[in-house]
């Protein structure tokens, strides 16, 4: 059977197509339409030998990009569309609504519009490819995959911020995290090399980045929080401020939510510290020397280390720690800080084996009290496989 998983952004349209076969997930092609709504839009796809294509063509809404997802999908890698079984949605925010995977209804789709409030970007994005889905192949069941799900497992105490009763039930305003697939993902393949009882931190680290406190493969804690502009600093994110600071910034310059939302979200991070808002041109500068990335590197690493001594205290101690996604998957230069930073811990990195990339990795020592684990994600791979559990 073939299953399609969409993943919705505010101005893209991410896709990847599985041929499933017992417990075969096999990519038969993935691609994206970018630049949804603005000039210079176009959609490509990725074969699975490789090769590629990408054409230009106007996106004025996500139905359109859906259309030209199809149309690459009919040139060739399937004869209809009825061949599609089923297709997984990723939705960034379940709210404390959703607590696992659903299939969808009228209902499902109307409760991931009024938790666009809390993900604005991408639950209206989302809910509008799943509509336009509906229309064209009405038969196909849809499941939704929440990036919130896997942390409804948190305790009070860590998902509970100490304001008002109002604003904590009318408002819903509390914890919820993101990536939750990602680290759900790690954390099982950590488990199975580990041990299912164990204490594992998760670090899903890329543009958008977060911890997760992983015990016995339940969440107690993640960092990021009502919003992913929470926790440790970003590529373009500030992370964990004091929260006057915005309300300073308005005061004092005369700014507006809106405009403190676009310093605090596009402009601080990385990017604030140093000017390059790409890892990868962060980690050249370091590696240049440069007086701002040297002392925005050692911002960046501490931030992370915070976080992770936080949770090994908030767990009783650590088994292991993973690093996932563009800079935890790529930079063996992060990993390193971050690791020798925690040395105390008698953390001892294997410098040939962190050098690897792409697949599964074990970098520190035999003699190593904690392990560190390189666990490239698969986020569209847990969607699918929900997808085929609950379109059955």
């Amino acid at each position: 059977m073939k299953i399609l998983v969409l993943n919705a952004g505010s101005s893209t349209l991410k896709y990847q197509l599985f041929e499933v076969s017992g417990d075969r997930y096999d990519v038969v092609c993935k691609g994206n339409a970018e630049r949804i709504g603005r000039d210079a839009s176009f959609v490509g796809i990725k074969y699975a030998d490789g090769s590629k294509k990408e054409v230009k063509v106007e996106l004025p809404d996500h139905k359109a990009a859906l259309q030209e997802v199809f149309k690459l999908l009919l040139d060739g890698v399937i004869s209809s569309l009825k061949e599609i079984y089923a297709i997984g949605h990723r939705i960034v925010q379940g709210g404390s609504v959703f607590k696992n995977s659903v299939r969808v209804d009228d209902k499902v789709i109307e409760q991931i519009e009024e938790l666009a409030t809390l993900a604005p970007l991408h639950n209206y994005a989302a809910a509008y490819v799943i509509r336009a889905v509906r229309k064209e192949l009405p038969d196909v069941p849809q499941v939704t995959v929440f990036d919130t799900a896997f942390h409804q497992t948190m305790p009070v105490e860590a998902y509970t911020y100490a304001l008002p009763e109002e604003q904590r039930t009318k408002y819903k305003i509390r914890r919820y995290g993101a990536h939750g697939t990602s680290h759900k993902y790690v954390s099982e393949q950590a488990a199975k090399i580990i041990g299912k009882n164990s204490k594992i931190i998760t670090c899903h680290i890329g543009s958008g980045a977060s911890i997760t406190a992983v015990k016995n493969g339940i969440c107690v804690d993640t960092s990021m929080g009502l919003t992913p502009l929470a926790g440790i600093i970003m590529d373009t994110r500030c992370g964990d401020i004091d929260p006057y600071i915005p309300l300073y910034m308005m005061k004092t310059q005369n700014l507006q939510p809106d405009e403190v939302n676009e310093i605090l979200n596009k402009k601080s991070g990385k990017f604030g510290l140093t000017g390059y808002s790409d890892s990868r041109d962060f980690e050249a500068a370091y590696n240049r020397g440069e007086l701002a990335a040297v002392d925005g590197m050692k911002c960046y690493i501490y931030s992370i280390v915070k976080f992770i001594g936080a949770y090994i205290a908030a767990m009783g101690g650590v088994d292991a720690i993973v690093f996932t996604a563009g800079v935890g998957e790529n930079s063996a230069t992060v990993r390193k800080l971050i690791l020798e930073r925690l040395s105390y811990l008698g953390i001892k990195v294997d410098d040939e084996k962190n050098s690897r990339r792409g697949s599964i990795e074990e970098i520190t020592t035999p003699d190593s009290k904690v392990r560190a684990f390189v666990i490239p994600t698969d986020e569209e791979l847990v969607i699918a496989q929900d997808t085929v559990a609950l379109s059955k």
